[in-house]
């Protein structure tokens, strides 16, 4: 099989196309052939050798990649034959594997993708999907809320965007640049605005004609979100997640005292519950896109082209969620 392999830590560049031994499932196993496979941003700090919020970076050489989705070609000692076949989509976890034309991974780990979702569109849910419902339940929406949600034209932002409409909220998207502006505005947000404009604070006030913000969804941090912070009435919530605006790696998040709440981690699977609360917020996130609530953004490169995935989601050259196709 072909697939892309890490072999020294460092720019995109290190990432290379190659030809490797096809992956053998082992017990309660399966392999898929794969049709899609999820680039993330935490995925950019593990190629440069930085750990991250997450886990130490793999040993080299590696196949980077941990969101997948395909149809099972291969059967482990144990799996059910039901699975061979199957359109499936799995977070492999931090094992990687997936940046390649075959991968392997537990069976509990698989779900089968929900009729009408594609297999690019099955990835951006059960990585970008699962932790957007993890950030949900830290807000209830509805008509009364007035929602703020810098990088909006991101994975993360298109389906907050979508979400908080579906709810009947007022939502303001925020975007880097004309384009990423129109694709807010196409995803339903009430109002789209370009955060480059020095006087947009000025402008989303004037719109809201007196009314203040009720919730920030903020995976940016730095100077978006405190200008975003300062939206916010006094009863408002600052729900941060990240703060990519600053690097993966770098710089801190923006918090404010008795506005803010960091949900990243044990928290969101805390309020998940249940048995298994990441499988929970998957299966959560597959349904919302099943039935249309939320349709996620996908920016699709080829396999081989992973260097330039990679390039292009550093330096925010992508819309929505980035997915390598075999």
């Amino acid at each position: 099989m072909h697939a892309i392999r890490l072999h020294a830590f460092g720019p995109a560049e290190n990432l290379t196309h190659e030809q490797v031994e096809d992956p053998r499932p082992g017990p309660g196993q399966v392999r898929i052939a794969v049709a899609a496979a999820g680039v993330h941003l935490l995925d950019t700090a593990l190629r440069e050798g930085h750990a991250g919020p997450g886990p130490a970076p793999a040993a080299l050489p590696t196949i980077p990649g941990r969101e997948v989705a395909g149809v099972v070609e291969s059967l482990g000692e144990g799996v059910a034959e039901l699975w061979l076949g199957k359109r499936v989509v799995a977070h492999i976890g931090f094992a990687p594997g997936g940046y390649a034309e075959l991968t392997v991974t537990e069976v509990e780990r698989l779900h089968e993708i929900p009729a009408g979702l594609d297999f690019a569109e099955a990835v951006a849910m059960i990585g970008t999907g699962r932790t957007t419902m993890g950030i949900l339940q830290f807000a209830e929406l509805g008509p009364d809320s007035v929602v703020v949600v810098p990088a909006a034209a991101g994975g993360i932002g298109t389906l907050l965007v979508q979400y908080a409409r579906h709810a009947g909220a007022t939502v303001i998207g925020l975007a880097g640049g004309p384009e990423k502006v129109a694709r807010v505005q196409a995803s339903g947000a009430d109002l789209a605005v370009d955060y480059k404009d020095p006087d947009w604070p000025e402008k989303v006030r004037a719109w809201l004609g007196g009314r203040t913000a009720t919730v920030v969804f903020d995976g940016v941090g730095g100077t978006v979100a405190q200008e975003s912070v300062a939206l916010l009435g006094a009863d408002g919530k600052h729900i941060v997640f990240g703060w990519s605006g600053e690097g993966i790696h770098d710089g801190e998040p923006y918090l404010v005292e008795g506005l803010s709440e960091q949900v990243l981690g044990a928290s969101m699977l805390g309020k998940a519950g249940g048995p298994n609360p990441v499988r929970t917020l998957e299966l959560r996130a597959l349904m919302e896109a099943a039935e249309g609530r939320m349709v996620p953004a996908v920016t699709r490169f080829p396999l081989a082209e992973a260097a330039a995935a990679h390039r292009a989601l550093e330096t925010r050259g992508t819309v929505g969620k980035v997915v390598l196709e075999p």
